[in-house]
């Protein structure tokens, strides 16, 4: 089994770029339409680019950033509650959160990981070996 290349940092690719583009086009359609679907999809594009490619975000963080977005902004649509303006709160908040608690972890990769989390080598060849070696005791 081959071991993955240790790629750490910022990240973009042409799929990224893509979908950067699309997201902003599909904005910019959607806000002439109406206001908060651009915005939506401007939100949630950024989020997609911060979390993914500048801080290298778990899928887990990932999906608690958005149930949190999905129930503010579900409960704005439907019953106007809690609004706009504190669903874009909470939801920076608890994009403050998530990234602070990733920053935090050994296994840190994103951005400035080389001054946060300057063991990361190592932690990557422990992790890698340990898979590896799970990998081949089950073949």
């Amino acid at each position: 089994m081959s071991q993955p290349e240790f790629k750490a940092g910022c990240r973009l690719s042409m799929l990224d770029l893509g979908v950067l583009i699309g997201g902003a086009v599909g904005s910019i359609v959607a806000w002439q339409w109406t206001w908060w679907v651009g915005f939506v999809i401007a939100f949630v594009v950024a989020h997609f680019f911060l979390f993914c490619n500048i801080f290298r975000m778990s899928r887990p963080l990932e999906l608690v950033w958005a149930a949190a977005f999905v129930a503010a902004a579900g409960g704005t649509v439907v019953t106007e509650t809690p609004g706009w303006g504190v669903t874009v709160v909470g939801s920076l908040i608890v994009t403050v959160l998530v990234v602070a608690i990733e920053m935090r972890r050994p296994s840190y990769h994103g951005i400035a990981w080389q001054q946060l989390n300057p063991k990361l080598p190592e932690w990557w060849e422990a992790h890698i070996a340990k898979h590896a070696t799970d990998s081949n005791e089950k073949d």
